[in-house]
């Protein structure tokens, strides 16, 4: 689908980090870990970037989480955090096949931006009576409140952030290899190569695992 889309809300998750809200155009319908392209114009420039979505569904609105990098987002990663709510940009998508399914139990291991999707898939599997785990690892973690959420509502929280907790550890607390299990790795390339050792420290391997890469 392309669309023009109007923002609803932009709030602060984290240090540099914004959830951008937008109200779901007529016929849109997506799964939490797909991801739409948003574009704009800048000082006459026209780009475009990629944005998985962070919310558990697209009834009525839809989410994505942003991470505002002003070095390897240049002029556009600006321009998103100057927005306000009832400005359009114009999306297309979604896409990915690696989203949530109504899988059983989902473990979601995110690393930075992989957030958006970890929140979104975890909620959604809790709405729909299924069992969540996320592992999170980033230096200045976004999304606080509702991995603290998704924890008071059953989901078992593994939040990496000060450098020493191990990732494999963490790993091998929530991946129990069950067939009802499906793994998620959202991150960039670093990071999903660490989930690969970990996962197989644990004894089960990155296949089968829905894995998006950020680069």
């Amino acid at each position: 689908m392309d669309a023009a889309v109007v923002i609803a809300s932009i709030d602060e998750v984290g240090t540099d980090t914004i959830a951008v809200e937008f109200e779901s155009p007529d016929g849109f319908e997506a799964e939490p870990g797909q991801f739409i392209k948003l574009t704009g114009t800048v000082d006459g420039e026209e780009y475009s970037r990629f944005y998985t979505l962070s919310s558990p569904d697209v009834e009525g609105t839809f989410e994505t989480t942003i991470e505002i990098d002003h070095e390897e987002g240049g002029p556009f990663s600006a321009y998103l955090a100057s927005l306000e709510p009832g400005d359009e940009l114009e999306m297309s998508g979604p896409f990915g096949s690696d989203h949530y399914e109504g899988e059983r139990r989902v473990v979601v291991l995110a690393g930075g931006p992989g957030i958006g999707p970890a929140v979104g898939i975890g909620e959604r599997a809790l709405a729909d009576g299924n069992e969540a785990a996320i592992v999170y690892r980033d230096d200045a973690p976004a999304h606080r409140e509702r991995l603290a959420d998704l924890e008071d509502r059953g989901a078992t929280v593994r939040l990496l952030e000060d450098g020493t907790a191990d990732l494999a550890d963490a790993v091998s607390d929530v991946a129990t290899g069950a067939p009802e299990e499906q793994v998620f790795v959202y991150g960039f390339a670093s990071f999903i190569e660490d989930v690969e050792a970990a996962l197989e420290a644990a004894g089960s391997g990155i296949d089968g695992a829905k894995v998006e890469n950020f680069g």
